[in-house]
């Protein structure tokens, strides 16, 4: 029976969308699959997750780091120059048939900020293997996507510690 590729999206405005989109990488490592973890945003500090993902499942999951950070904290051609080398990155991982799941870590943004038109990723996607599955998180996910998604996920914040004044704690943000 052939696998059929599957494309999941974690969205919304509440916590655990990429934690998710990691859960669902470590839990197909640990069946044996290859996959590929694309993060669009996140820059180069080292998360809890990076680390022990890399540790962990050193020859089953590969980890780019293709963002610079925050991107309101930063010139708006510093953040595009990275969005676009991420997207050719992921384009070039999506077409290698090397990967049973692809997580495409905050690539709403992409469409989001105007850095990758919606059809443009959708045309992408339609043309990726059949078996392979791919993942995708961030805020707002456009109609396109979540028309196209077979799996869609709203994360809803109820409640959030930042709320109270209690910043990103090691472990838990990252």
């Amino acid at each position: 029976m052939a696998i059929q590729g599957l494309v999941i999206i974690n969205t919304g405005h509440g916590k655990g969308k990429s934690t998710a989109a990691f859960g669902q990488a470590v839990r197909a490592a640990g069946q044996g699959l290859k996959v590929c973890i694309i993060q669009f945003i996140k820059g180069k500090t080292t998360t809890g997750e990076a680390k022990a993902i890399t540790t962990a499942f050193p020859d089953q999951i590969e980890l780019h780091l293709a963002g610079t950070g925050f991107t309101w904290q930063q010139d708006k051609e510093t953040v595009r120059k990275a969005a676009l080398a991420g997207w050719q990155l992921a384009r070039e991982k999506i077409v290698s048939d090397g990967y049973d799941l692809i997580v495409l870590d905050e690539l709403t943004y992409l469409i989001t900020y105007s850095l990758v038109p919606e059809e443009e990723i959708l045309a992408l996607f339609q043309a990726r293997p059949k078996r392979l599955h791919l993942v995708i998180t961030g805020r707002d996910a456009s109609p396109g996507l979540i028309a196209y998604a077979d799996l869609v996920t709203e994360m809803c914040a109820i409640k959030h510690p930042y709320q109270k004044g209690i910043k990103g704690q090691k472990g838990i943000e990252y």
